[in-house]
């Protein structure tokens, strides 16, 4: 009896990457194209309207998801959804993010077509798959983050809320973006400034550095 394809959606803002990603997975006689996506909206409609959406390759970082939440709750309304995670870059905070919504399968878009398919086998076979970048991150911030995040104990959301206020976003364009009220993120600030033992922006931006959670290059351009 032959094997059913498993299906595959594809998110992403990238023409050539989607369009190569597209032509690999229709020459495999083990996965079948089930549709595009170029925004969250889209989607969501994609996923609705397939019965057994099995994998998603996507790049979180270049789609409009509002946050690590967002993609988490895709995954719970969608049961046996397996997320591939294809990007440029990625910091070594998100890595850790990415990890605790269960997304361990993560390549960079300069993989070959071999990487690519392994990737994409491993994921839907319920196994992990990083590439060697990845991997490469991980070891080497291994040591930093242990001693950077084991002391302070930052909740997911003040983590990403120390994201954002180092990326230069003000209170109240964090409060629009998560859709929080002015006073909740002013307490999530004093709260983050209190567990680092901190009293500045300035300070806050070195340690979100160190930590991993912004990129010092992308900071200081």
């Amino acid at each position: 009896m032959t094997k059913k394809p498993q299906n595959i959606i594809i998110a992403d803002r990238q023409y050539l990457v989607t369009e190569s990603l597209a032509m690999l997975i229709k020459q495999s006689t083990k996965y079948r194209l089930t549709g595009q996506a170029a925004s969250t909206t889209e989607l969501k409609a994609l996923l609705k309207e397939t019965p057994e959406p099995g994998l998603l390759i996507t790049d979180f970082f270049l789609l409009d998801y509002n946050g690590f939440d967002h993609l988490k709750l895709l995954i719970s309304e969608n049961p046996g959804l397996k997320v591939l995670i294809l990007t440029n870059h990625v910091p070594p905070a998100d890595i850790n993010e990415l990890n605790r919504i269960g997304v361990r399968n993560i390549i960079y878009k300069t993989a070959g077509p071999d990487e690519i398919m392994q990737a994409i086998d491993a994921t839907t076979q319920g196994r992990k798959y990083y590439s060697d970048e990845v991997l490469d991150i991980l070891i080497e911030n291994k040591s930093n983050r242990a001693e950077v995040f084991a002391p302070v104990n930052l909740t997911p959301s003040e983590i990403e809320i120390t994201r954002l206020i180092a990326n230069g976003l003000t209170t109240k364009e964090i409060a629009a973006q998560k859709h929080l009220s002015f006073h909740t993120v002013m307490s999530h600030r004093k709260n983050i400034f209190k567990k680092l033992g901190i009293n500045n922006t300035s300070e806050l931006i070195m340690y979100a550095i160190r930590a991993g959670l912004i990129d010092n290059i992308e900071y200081y351009i």
